[in-house]
């Protein structure tokens, strides 16, 4: 195979996934250009360097970037601890580890570097350009890219790779006295919080989490109010268990993916079903569990849940494990009308009961609540700057709350095309390069994410990570990047194959 050229637009933990599926391939010798103009190279935003106190919110199985090596992460971790004397102790209530998220962000950098050295020492050529790219078109045999400070690069393969969006400012309260528009880092964006000031927290999510987390281990004794339209909290993570899915596989989904067979969302349940009931899960309590969502407060959920870590019923560890793992097979296969019905209805629900919150945090918050220094409340109608200083919220059943402080926790839509990312998405729209998908980022082929146009897709375009969120599900998880990144590798090194074989072939022909 003669030589490649790759292109990866960002350097997040998407980057980091795709040059360690590149190394194991062992399938150059290539070069590898990656683009990242921000200071957080291999980090991205979500583990940037930060306060421990934000951590992980999944175990470190579930963290591993090496596929088909779960505990790589592990190992890692213990290594580290070895090396500084360190610990990073168990969670009290569910014996899990959850690691800091800058610790995580240290492994993400040295597994890239210990990547790109293998790759050197494979044979191939490896360039780090700190700048963004802000255009690219296809020519016949290629991919044109150009950075913003315009350096022109061509390339046989590129992979977008540009990762999610800040918090979006729903209310127009940027440059609001009082109003934080992005609490990352919490160790420098919330250490100006006074620590008798009245805080408003946009939003009940993971980042809400990491919000009171750390107000209170900086010592903020005033009150707190997380305010959002549903006051839906992350579901707490239950001790692990163990437990093989029979029904609900990788295999079993990806077969029906290859079928191109479309499925309903009730053949999809019927199969749910037979996995819960094979594992003797109380299928009563769990459609109890998921319906409960709008009809319990927010409080009382969290302390049921809280009381539920050690429980033995499966059926919450077995969708949590599930949805991550076959949701990008399952949902290109369901019909259109399906897959906006649940966009709609219940997205919000899988994403509180898939992205648990530890089950330390859940207990942080509870201390909190029945100090009378926390509370959380639905029915947000808007915001503004108050009339005599500070900010006000105002709910739809007519409370209005007075704040010092408003902090943004509203996540972007998981779908939206980063705004760092527009002018590049513009140009391949316009290009007929790429296509917009209707429920957010651009059209891929499942099986490989190649970027996709009137349904033909180009092998020499990939798209990783959140900018396939309306083509495939769950795409930001770590062992989804994983996954993914293995399906771009390969396809990448057979599409390369199959034209150096190609023109190996013309090559023979008599002249």
């Amino acid at each position: 195979m003669s030589a490649i050229s790759i292109g990866v637009v960002g350097g997040g933990a998407s980057a980091v996934c795709l040059i360690d599926a590149l190394v194991m391939a062992k399938g150059g010798p290539g070069s590898l250009t990656v683009f990242e103009p921000s200071p957080n190279l291999w980090r991205g935003r979500a583990y940037q360097v930060d306060s421990e106190i934000i951590k992980v919110n999944a175990t470190p199985d579930d963290m591993s970037v090496r596929a088909g090596d779960p505990h790589h992460f592990i190992r890692w971790l213990g290594a580290r601890e070895r090396m500084l004397g360190e610990s990073y102790g168990l969670d009290p209530f569910s014996g899990a580890r959850f690691a800091p998220r800058t610790v995580y962000g240290e492994y993400l950098e040295q597994t890239a570097y210990a990547g790109l050295a293998e790759l050197r020492r494979q044979g191939w050529r490896v360039d780090l350009v700190g700048d963004s790219v802000t255009s690219a078109r296809r020519t016949e045999d290629q991919v044109v890219v150009s950075t913003g400070r315009g350096m022109t690069s061509s390339f046989d393969y590129v992979v977008l790779c540009v990762g999610g969006d800040g918090p979006k400012d729903v209310y127009g309260l940027a440059g609001s006295p009082g109003f934080i528009a992005d609490p990352y880092p919490v160790s420098q964006n919330l250490r100006t919080i006074g620590a008798a000031e009245r805080v408003a927290v946009i939003g009940s999510g993971l980042t809400a989490v990491d919000i009171v987390l750390s107000l209170a281990a900086q010592g903020h004794r005033g009150p707190i109010s997380l305010v959002s339209r549903r006051g839906v909290l992350p579901g707490v993570r239950q001790r692990e268990a163990h437990f093989e899915l029979r029904h609900l596989t990788q295999e079993r989904m990806r077969a029906l993916a290859r079928s191109r067979r479309e499925i309903s969302v009730q053949e999809f349940t019927a199969i749910v079903h037979r996995e819960l009931h094979d594992a003797g899960v109380d299928l009563a309590a769990l459609h109890t569990e998921l319906a409960s969502l709008d009809g319990e407060s927010p409080a009382d959920r969290l302390r049921r849940q809280f009381a539920a870590v050690n429980a033995s019923d499966l059926g919450l560890r077995i969708l949590q494990r599930a949805v991550p793992e076959i949701g990008p097979d399952v949902w290109p296969v369901l019909g259109e009308q399906d897959r906006a019905e649940v966009l709609r209805l219940h997205y919000r629900t899988i994403m509180s009961l898939c992205c648990p919150m530890p089950p330390s945090s859940a207990a942080v918050l509870l201390g909190l609540i029945d100090e009378g220094r926390l509370d959380i409340r639905s029915g947000l109608d808007s915001a503004s700057p108050g009339s005599g200083g500070g900010l006000t919220l105002s709910l739809l059943d007519g409370t209005v709350l007075r704040t010092d402080r408003v902090i943004n926790a509203v996540s972007a839509s998981e779908g939206r095309i980063p705004q760092g990312a527009a002018p590049l998405v513009d140009t391949l729209v316009g290009g007929r390069a790429a296509s917009l998908h209707p429920h957010g980022g651009l059209h891929v082929l499942r099986a490989t994410s190649q970027l996709t146009t009137d349904g033909t897709s180009d092998p020499r375009l990939y798209g990783l990570g959140t900018i396939a969120a309306g083509s495939l599900f769950f795409t930001f998880g770590v062992q989804s990047l994983v996954d993914r990144g293995v399906d771009i590798v390969d396809a990448i090194l057979e599409h390369a194959a199959a034209r150096t074989a190609s023109h190996t072939a013309e090559s023979l022909l008599p002249a």
